[in-house]
C-alpha cells in the first residue's frame, strides 16, 4: 500500500468515525427537544434556544473531524 492510499483511507476513517458521534448526538438532542416541547408548549422558546446551542456544540466536533481529515489527506 502506498502513502497516497494510506492517506485516503486515514482521511475517510477520520471523517467517518468523527461524524458518527455528532450524528447520534444531534438526533438525540432533536428528539428530546421535540418531546419537551410536546410536554410543555409554553417553554418552546427556551427549549428551542437550548437545542440550537447544543446542536452547534455537537456539530463543532464533526467540524474538528473534518479538519483532521483534511490535514491527514493534504499534509
Amino acid at each position: 500500500m502506498d502513502v497516497a492510499a494510506a492517506k485516503e483511507i486515514g482521511a475517510a476513517l477520520a471523517m467517518g468515525l468523527g461524524a458518527i458521534g455528532p450524528g447520534i448526538g444531534i438526533g438525540l438532542i432533536g428528539s428530546k427537544a421535540v418531546e419537551a416541547m410536546g410536554r410543555n408548549p409554553e417553554a418552546t422558546g427556551t427549549v428551542q434556544t437550548n437545542m440550537i446551542l447544543a446542536i452547534a456544540f455537537a456539530e463543532s466536533i464533526a467540524i474538528f473531524a473534518l479538519v483532521i481529515a483534511l490535514l491527514v489527506k493534504f499534509v
